[in-house]
């Protein structure tokens, strides 16, 4: 695995989408959004790495922090990967690995305005059981396979705490 191949480093699109399937929630409001965001938050520092943090539920934001280092690049780039989450209801690095596996690109393929769509790694949906997609948990500001792992180990701990 090198460093160019981001997909190799987090896996295969059977995996990424297992993940989808494991990290489902049972409830989620404004209380499990400031938690999961705060976790985020604190594997970030603990890691020093400069991140933006975004979760929403259907269009309303519930929590965000940009971390030193961070800009409104950042939250450009959590806007684009979220819609992405938000138009195929899968994460927007399952989306970006599912063009590549048919060895086409994502920007090339899908017809999506790129300023608005990016399928780079780092948003994640937030899945309610019995319910489906109802949010968005979105990480910024390292390489894509980073921004995805953060957003998943952050959804592995809520989930085993609770």
């Amino acid at each position: 695995m090198s460093p160019a191949d981001p997909a190799a480093a987090a896996g295969s699109v059977d995996e990424l989408a297992a993940q989808e399937e494991r990290l489902v929630l049972d409830t989620f409001g404004n209380d499990e959004a400031w938690e999961l965001g705060s976790l985020l938050v604190a594997l970030a520092r603990e890691r020093g790495a400069a991140v933006t943090v975004g979760i929403r539920r259907g269009a309303q934001q519930l929590f965000h922090c940009a971390l030193p280092g961070t800009s409104a690049d950042n939250d450009a780039w959590i806007a684009r990967k979220s819609a992405v989450v938000e138009r195929y209801g899968e994460s927007s690095y399952l989306v970006g690995a599912r063009f590549r596996a048919k060895g086409r690109t994502f920007e090339d393929s899908s017809r999506l305005d790129p300023d608005r769509y990016a399928a780079h790694g780092g948003a994640f949906p937030v899945r309610l059981r019995g319910t489906g997609v109802v949010g968005v948990v979105a990480v910024s500001g390292l390489p894509q396979a980073d921004d995805h792992a953060l957003v998943v180990e952050g959804l592995e701990r809520f989930l085993s705490a609770g």
